[in-house]
């Protein structure tokens, strides 16, 4: 299975980001060439884990795994998501997110002797950059999506140089499952990399549920005035009528097509953040059924059925307008 499931990971990652790219050339909207090298970072990284599953690990492949699947995957996937949403005032959230991330981080430092200046650092950097971002949503709100892309990429050139010329110590696997683990760097990376999975993945898992939201008819338990405290309830409130509209055919595809993602989204931070903690036997598994939910919330939006194709056209209808893109307007 530690061949196997990567394997699968990385195949069914590289595949998805061709499609996503895809629709890019046919559309050209910023969320789906974000996406498409966040996946592209997925396909990566899941592709060392099977490289060193069956050959055997390596500094330059754990590297490559540590710099892609510890940095990347999550803050692309999270961008693109606030590409979706740059009508929206998501920014404040995806900033929340960044600093308290940075907060983690600082808090990590008591497990990681020597982390505290890297800490320190993380918590700087990612509070500059939640109040970039949040200024941004305030006062330019459609430059929100640019600003934390600019962060990010500079981010990314900078995490880079960091984990290439970190001492790596070769503890690259869990004795026990084979699974790799990161206690072979540094403990001011291991703080580093919290925020850029704190950003990421909070922006994937609740961009998702809030486009579900949208979608979705709404039960006003609580007025909207209330800005995302209404959101909250409401969407649970909604939730029961939702489930009654789906068992009877009647309810927008995007609806659990973007539960879907939600939850593909939640599984491997879930076991990702088990592997911090030594919990390392769910983390392969994790990867792979996290990546088959995302998926397969993307094959059931309809959306997507208007604009696939595979190199030659084998299924593509005229580009329309997304919903999403016109409701959060």
């Amino acid at each position: 299975m530690n061949v196997v499931l990567p394997l699968g990971s990385s195949v069914l990652s590289l595949v998805f980001a061709a499609m996503v790219f895809d629709q890019w050339r046919q559309r050209r909207q910023s969320f789906q060439l974000v996406w498409s090298i966040g996946l592209l970072w997925y396909g990566i990284s899941a592709g060392m884990e099977f490289l060193g599953g069956a050959l055997g690990w390596n500094g330059a492949l754990y590297r490559t795994w540590y710099l892609i699947g510890a940095f990347l995957v999550p803050p692309y996937l999270g961008a693109g998501t606030l590409y979706l949403l740059n009508k929206t005032r998501f920014g404040y959230f995806v900033a929340f997110s960044v600093a308290l991330g940075g907060l983690f981080s600082l808090a990590a430092t008591s497990k990681y002797p020597g982390s505290s200046t890297g800490g320190e650092i993380a918590l700087a950097a990612a509070v500059i950059v939640g109040l970039a971002i949040a200024a941004a949503t305030a006062f330019r709100r459609e430059q929100q999506a640019n600003v934390a892309m600019a962060f990010l990429v500079v981010a990314t050139f900078v995490v880079a140089g960091l984990v290439l010329t970190a001492h790596v110590t070769p503890v690259y696997v869990d004795p026990n499952t084979h699974v790799p683990v990161a206690a072979g760097f540094p403990g001011y990376l291991r703080v580093s990399s919290v925020p850029f999975n704190a950003g990421g993945g909070l922006a994937l898992l609740f961009g998702a549920l809030y486009s579900a939201y949208i979608y979705m008819p709404k039960v006003r338990a609580l007025p909207a005035r209330l800005g995302a405290l209404a959101i909250v309830v409401n969407f649970f409130a909604s939730l029961p009528n939702a489930a009654r509209l789906l068992v009877a055919g009647k309810l927008n595809s995007r609806v659990p097509a973007t539960i879907l993602i939600a939850v593909g989204a939640f599984i491997p931070g879930l076991t990702s953040s088990l592997n911090r903690f030594g919990v390392t036997w769910s983390f392969f598994l994790g990867e792979f059924v996290g990546l088959v939910l995302i998926f397969a919330g993307f094959l059931v939006s309809e959306e997507v059925f208007r604009n696939v194709r595979l190199g030659a056209t084998l299924w593509s209808r005229a580009p329309a307008t997304s919903s999403l893109e016109s409701e959060v307007g």
